[in-house]
């Protein structure tokens, strides 16, 4: 089957990426230094998913595409719609489209993801065990969402960024009559703590980038004094 991985990316701006981050360091500017290694570990990951076809949809501000490193074999959109639940429906839907069997989703927010993880969804959506596949993020999200099939209810009246998205994520797959299955929990680096909690992680060495650019807030951080 034809597997895509789609990619939400934002183009590394100062002011308009990792915002919540940004307050812990004091420094928009570091946040987003912090953002652009983030980016350039996942897509590093993503390239070696020699299997999957990559698809990069990027929030712009002046619907000109960044000048990012991307990988080759990428194929790149802008992002459409109203809200997050919008956006994301939109670009499944043109994954579907293109001709795409089986499509997860990421962001660029968990640059030390096991790519297992990715790989295990693919194989639950392609055995049909299940026909939705979720990630649960630690803040009450989802850090990967995989489909077998297009299904738009699933993103409408969700109070995104809250700690009931993954919950009602559920609630609405089942009300859809979908089989759902979980992958292992994993952690976004969203704030300070999250930023310390990857630093600790093992997996960390997986995201050499991200690795590198948090070793070089150290001692420049004034509201993270533990970093």
């Amino acid at each position: 089957m034809t597997r895509g991985l789609i990619i939400f990316a934002r183009e590394p701006l100062v002011g308009t990426v990792k915002t919540r981050l940004a307050q812990g360091l004091g420094s928009h500017r570091l946040a987003t230094e912090l953002y652009a290694a983030m980016l350039a570990d996942v897509l590093a990951a993503a390239a070696t998913l020699d299997d999957t076809r990559l698809l990069l949809f990027w929030a712009l501000k002046n619907g000109a595409i960044p000048a990012v490193p991307v990988p080759p074999r990428a194929t790149m959109f802008e992002q459409q719609g109203h809200d997050l639940g919008a956006r994301m429906a939109n670009a499944f839907e043109t994954a579907f489209a293109s001709g795409c069997e089986t499509c997860c989703i990421i962001g660029s927010d968990a640059p030390d993801l096991p790519l297992e993880y990715i790989r295990r969804a693919f194989a639950l959506l392609e055995r049909a065990e299940a026909e939705v596949v979720f990630g649960p993020a630690e803040d009450g999200g989802y850090y990967l969402l995989g489909l077998r099939r297009f299904q738009r209810q699933l993103f409408e009246d969700i109070v995104w960024s809250s700690a009931e998205v993954l919950q009602t994520s559920q609630e609405r797959a089942r009300f859809c009559g979908l089989r759902t299955a979980l992958l292992p929990p994993w952690r976004d680096i969203d704030t300070c703590e999250d930023l310390e909690a990857f630093q600790e992680r093992p997996s960390r060495e997986t995201a050499p980038q991200t690795l590198a650019a948090a070793q070089r807030l150290k001692g420049s951080a004034t509201l993270c004094p533990t970093i």
